[in-house]
């Protein structure tokens, strides 16, 4: 996937490992680089990076 194109966001590309769900970073993130995620009352920041990799912070 080239930077401009658009996200397939009905494909999963990864294979579930012992019944675990998957989601999607970029799916979470609407095709942006940042979602917040809430836990407990408690929200998260998830980020994609530039490079790809995945920053959660509190």
């Amino acid at each position: 996937m080239s930077l401009y194109s658009q996200p397939d966001f009905t494909r999963a590309e990864a294979v579930p490992q012992r019944g675990l769900p998957v989601h999607s970073a970029r799916a979470l993130t609407k095709g942006g680089t940042q979602a917040q995620i809430e836990l407990d009352g408690k929200v998260y920041d998830l980020r994609i990076t530039r490079a790809g990799k995945l920053i959660l912070t509190k």
